[in-house]
């Protein structure tokens, strides 16, 4: 939400300076995230002067400049070169003199210096338009009134508006202060608590509103009333459609809107002013003078303001006539009704809509507005007429024209107030502070509330329409603590405290264990959002995905399948800044839905690991990462969780190759692999990245059930024995694991392969691999006899199962 610093002070009835401003409205809820200086015409003409041409002449060496002589009212006269065809003895115009600073409309600042221009010396710069950021004009130099005053500042002739503008982060509840007559309202409030002075917001003008004539009359009929609870309207002919005052344009600059036409322009003011949106129909568009709020057929078509053909759903409000749709209400307008320079009689529309179905019409269609946001937030019923009567004053003032009609208003249902009742020791129990009873009213009142009834040690409060938050005890005490501030709560000598009791502690030790491993090893974790983009994703995987229903953005449409392609991101954010040597790891989640329309939640942990192995130094030359460091990774990640082996088979997937992964009771534990280069490709990725996906919910569960088992260092040694085995080709290490833990010999301690060698010797289908097994028993030293009869079991079942020939 965006609040102009002199707009704002127009509605408060003393000055608060800005840097007070900003802390109130900190302290009552509407936190200022940025606040800065808005400037029309950036640099406010700092520095310019006005100059008067005393003579002219034709530069000796350039046919197109011309020297002048400019009094800014110094004591000597500036000699400058200039090149506009226009320049003239006599003259006053607006001079950049050496040291000040133009900003162009397009293009950067650039600062005057002493310079020599084809030989002749100039001590600055008589300006046009273009160079000074006032239009876009290059024709020539700007020629001002001849009884301006030479060394006069520019800027008190030009008077280019400034103001200060506030950022304020709203939350979703605050619809009150989505305006700046609802923002004063607050200030007040706060002032007349602290200050100890009765102090009310000044309400916007509307006094003096009447019908000129009835020469316009427009019937409308609601036929939604749940959709539209109320509908008010009124038809102005006459006007003319023009730019708006210079006063207007500039609050609406100021807020970052862009100036259309005195019509446009004054709603959008109306609806920064006052909270409540309006709209402008030409009312010679309507046709049979009949404006019907009603739903159309599904799929009817209709074009809005961005020449956009839209299919309307069923449960989409439409303001319509007798030929059909001429907008969708509380969103956006449509093509062929709106307000155009040649509009001359207007029908303005000033309503409440319900929120829901605003909300879901605007994200149906894609269309976030300003109105939109309003409306499904909730706008003050109340407020329709008062707000139509301001509006219709000052299109009349500012546009022209007469007020053709009485306002039509169809409110068939008022509803009643909601009713709060607020005991003080609540309020004290929750706020942690005694509220004297008149501070208790005062602040309720200034913020709108109604005093029904009153008690000993009780409130009876009439909600006001403009907070259709307010339902709860509560919420009372929330409005009552902001007001007068956290920061006034008395800190006590005391806290008790309850002891809770942490849920899944096992789990997130080992969760922490597991992130301190990887952070050891160099690892960074990150954090990517669980929303992402579906166009990642093929139709097989978008089959059971999960959509959102109401996206905020086209690119975050899907709760994700798989973990992979947002890391993938951040792996190419990265890259792309030249961080090339990345080592990542992901706690998050997956998401499925399942055909019982029920969803599953999938608790992962996830690896990334891409460019060099080391750093480079004198002593280790980098050397990229491969798929073999990542999996010694995840096999010394299982042994941090008390997986004391993982059974790796072969496993494909469409964006990975050389893929392997783990199972435990025919569950997926942990799946590696490469990310395949179509896949890198999609995100502009340009070197190998090797990916693990690890459940963790299994994961996690088999740690937390597996004993930590101490056992004495041995004191007997171990044997080391070397098995070189000619294998086909195709065949994988994994088989070989497999074999060997088939035959159960309980002194085997450990086997690695150490060593893989192909080539011609051996045939084109054949590669040795090389074996190391460890032989161990805690209770004696072991014989040579031994371990023979344990290598020789080794080699028989390997030749029998694997047609393993052992190089001898």
């Amino acid at each position: 939400m965006t609040i102009s610093y002199k707009w704002l002070s127009e509605y408060l009835p003393v000055v608060v300076d800005t840097e007070r401003l900003s802390r109130i409205l900190t302290s009552i809820g509407l936190e200022v995230e940025h606040m800065e200086d808005f400037e029309e015409v950036k640099g406010g003409l700092k520095g310019l002067v006005i100059g008067h041409v005393l003579s002219t002449e034709k530069h000796p060496n350039a046919d197109k400049l011309t020297l002048t002589k400019v009094d800014i009212g110094t004591d000597t006269p500036l000699h400058i070169v200039c090149g506009a065809p226009n320049v003239a003895a006599g003259q006053k115009v607006v001079v950049a003199p050496v040291g000040a600073t133009i900003y162009p409309t397009t293009g950067d600042p650039l600062t005057m210096k002493l310079a020599k221009i084809r030989g002749e010396e100039s001590q600055g710069m008589i300006c046009a338009e273009d160079e000074l950021g006032l239009g876009t004009s290059h024709a020539g130099i700007m020629v001002l009134p001849e009884e301006l005053k030479p060394g006069m500042p520019a800027a008190d002739y030009f008077q280019p508006y400034t103001d200060t503008i506030y950022e304020i982060g709203l939350t979703p509840n605050r619809m009150d202060a989505m305006s700046h007559w609802g923002v004063a309202r607050d200030v007040c409030a706060y002032l007349s608590h602290h200050d100890k002075k009765e102090l009310r917001a000044k309400i916007p003008n509307s006094n003096g509103f009447k019908a000129d004539n009835q020469d316009l009359k427009i019937e409308v009929v609601v036929e939604n009333i749940t959709a539209c609870p109320r509908y008010s309207g009124i038809s102005l002919s006459g006007i003319t459609v023009a730019p708006s005052p210079k006063w207007l344009q500039e609050k609406l600059k100021a807020i970052g809107q862009r100036p259309i036409n005195n019509i446009v322009d004054i709603t959008n003011y109306i609806q920064h002013e006052t909270g409540q949106p309006l709209h402008a129909f030409d009312a010679d568009k309507i046709a049979g003078k009949k404006v019907i709020v009603k739903n159309l057929a599904a799929d009817t078509p209709f074009v809005t303001l961005d020449t956009k053909e839209r299919k309307l759903h069923a449960d989409d409000l439409m303001i319509c006539d007798e030929n059909g749709g001429m907008c969708i209400a509380g969103v956006f307008g449509g093509l062929n009704s709106g307000v155009t320079d040649a509009t001359q009689n207007i029908f303005l529309e000033s309503a409440f809509f319900d929120g829901i179905t605003i909300r879901k019409t605007s994200f149906r269609h894609g269309l976030r507005t300003d109105a939109a946001s309003r409306f499904e937030k909730g706008t003050d019923i109340s407020a329709t007429v008062n707000v139509l009567k301001r509006a219709a004053l000052l299109i009349k003032e500012i546009a022209g024209g007469t007020i053709s009609s009485d306002i039509v208003d169809i409110y068939p249902e008022v509803p009643e107030k909601k009713e709060v009742a607020i005991k003080y020791h609540f309020l004290k129990k929750l706020s942690g502070k005694n509220y004297h009873p008149d501070s208790v009213k005062g602040i309720l009142t200034s913020l709108g509330f109604e005093i029904i009834k009153e008690g000993i040690d009780e409130l009876r409060i009439a909600v006001p329409y403009h907070k259709p938050d307010i339902s709860l005890p509560a919420d009372i005490v929330e409005e009552i603590l902001r007001i007068d501030g956290l920061d006034n709560v008395e800190i006590p000598n005391s806290i008790t405290i309850t002891p809770s009791v942490e849920e899944n502690y096992a789990q997130e030790k080992f969760k922490e264990k597991v992130a301190d491993y990887l952070v050891g090893l160099g690892y960074h974790e990150i954090l990517t959002n669980s929303i992402t983009n579906e166009s990642f994703f093929s139709a097989e995987e978008l089959a059971d995905s999960v959509k959102m229903l109401n996206s905020l953005s086209a690119e975050l449409n899907i709760l994700r399948p798989s973990m992979l392609e947002t890391g993938l991101q951040v792996v190419t954010h990265n890259l792309n800044r030249k961080n090339n040597q990345l080592r990542f790891f992901e706690f998050g989640k997956t998401y499925k839905k399942l055909e019982d329309s029920q969803y599953q939640e999938t608790e992962q942990l996830c690896l990334y690991i891409t460019g060099a192995q080391n750093n480079d130094s004198w002593r280790i030359k980098p050397g990229n990462t491969d798929f073999y460091v990542l999996k010694g990774v995840v096999q010394r990640l299982a042994q941090v969780l008390g997986i004391k082996a993982l059974d790796f088979e072969t496993w494909e997937h469409n964006k990975f190759d050389n893929g392997l992964q783990a199972l435990v009771n025919k569950e997926s534990l942990v799946q590696l692999a490469a990310v395949n280069a179509a896949t890198l490709s999609a995100f502009s990725i340009k070197q190998p990245v090797y990916y693990a996906c690890i459940n963790w919910k299994l994961a996690s569960a088999i740690a937390v059930n597996t004993k930590v088992e101490f056992v004495e260092i041995p004191k007997y040694p171990s044997v080391q024995r070397d098995l070189a085995l000619v294998v086909p080709r195709s065949l994988n290490y994994g088989d070989i694991e497999k074999s060997v833990k088939n035959i159960r010999l309980n002194k085997l301690s450990s086997f690695e392969l150490f060593d893989v060698y192909e080539g011609d010797k051996l045939g084109n289908d054949k590669k040795s691999m090389a074996v190391s097994f460890t032989f161990l028993d805690t209770e004696k030293t072991l014989t040579d006899k031994e371990i023979d009869g344990w290598m020789n079991k080794i080699m028989t079942n390997l030749e029998k199962e694997l047609q393993a020939e052992i190089r001898k």
